[in-house]
C-alpha cells in the first residue's frame, strides 16, 4: 500500500512547510479562503501530522486543497514558521499524480486549466493569450470576449500593443528560441509529466463512470 505521507515528504516543499504545528489556528484567521469557504488550513495541518493514510487520502479527494489562493499569507504570521501553502502545493500535485484529483469536482478542473492556462503557456509565452480565451467558458464576460476576439488586432493597436506580431511590446509574439526554452523547463521542471497525469487521470475517470452507466 502506498503511504501517501511518505510520498508528501519527498518534496522540499512539504518539508520546509511543515516543521512543528501547534494547531494554534493563526494560518485560517489569516486566510483569505476561509473567509469565504468552508476552508480551514489549521484543520489539514493537524490531519497531516496523524499520519494516518486513511486521513491524508481523504484530503487528496477533497475539495479544500483546491481552495488555497496560494497568498501565502499563512507564511507571513506562523508563530512557528510553517507555511501550510506550500503543504497545499505538494498535496495538489500528489493528488494529480496518484489520481485522486478526480475525486473533487473542484480538482476535476484541472484538467480545463492545464488546457487552457498550461496550453497557453507552451503556445505562445502567456499565461493567459487573448487569442486563446473562450468565451464560452467565460459566461461572466457576456459578449465581451467575442468582440475582443473578433477585434483583437484593431483594440490592441489603439493600446499600445504589438498584438501577436514579432517585436517588442505587449502581447507580442513569442520567439521560437524562447518558445523552445519554455517546453525544455517543462520537462526537466516534471511539468509536462504532470500535464500527462491530470490527462491519464481524467481518462480513466471517464471511463469508469462509462462503465458504470453501462451496469446501471
Amino acid at each position: 500500500m502506498v503511504s501517501y505521507f511518505s510520498l508528501l515528504k519527498q518534496d522540499i516543499r512539504f518539508i520546509e512547510g511543515l516543521n512543528a504545528c501547534m494547531n494554534c489556528g493563526v494560518c485560517t484567521a489569516i486566510c483569505p479562503a476561509a473567509a469565504y469557504f468552508d476552508y480551514d488550513p489549521r484543520k489539514i495541518c493537524q490531519d497531516i501530522q496523524t499520519k494516518d493514510n486513511s486521513t491524508i487520502e481523504s484530503i487528496l479527494k477533497s475539495d479544500d486543497i483546491w481552495m488555497c489562493g496560494q497568498c501565502l499569507s499563512c507564511k507571513t504570521r506562523c508563530p512557528r514558521d510553517n507555511t501550510p501553502g506550500y503543504i497545499i502545493q505538494v498535496l495538489r500535485k500528489v493528488s494529480q499524480k496518484t489520481g485522486l484529483f478526480v475525486h473533487s469536482s473542484l480538482g476535476r478542473q484541472q484538467l480545463q486549466i492545464k488546457r487552457t492556462i498550461g496550453h497557453s503557456i507552451l503556445e505562445t509565452g502567456y499565461c493567459v493569450h487573448p487569442k486563446l480565451v473562450k468565451p464560452e467558458l467565460h459566461p461572466e464576460q457576456g459578449p465581451v470576449w467575442e468582440w475582443v476576439l473578433e477585434n483583437g488586432e484593431e483594440l490592441y493597436k489603439q493600446c499600445g500593443s504589438n498584438y501577436y506580431k514579432p517585436g517588442e511590446g505587449g502581447v507580442r509574439k513569442i520567439d521560437e528560441n524562447t518558445l523552445s526554452e519554455l517546453h525544455s523547463i517543462f520537462e526537466e521542471t516534471g511539468a509536462m509529466e504532470l500535464f500527462d497525469d491530470i490527462e491519464k487521470g481524467m481518462e480513466k475517470h471517464h471511463q469508469s463512470k462509462a462503465k458504470h452507466a453501462e451496469r446501471e
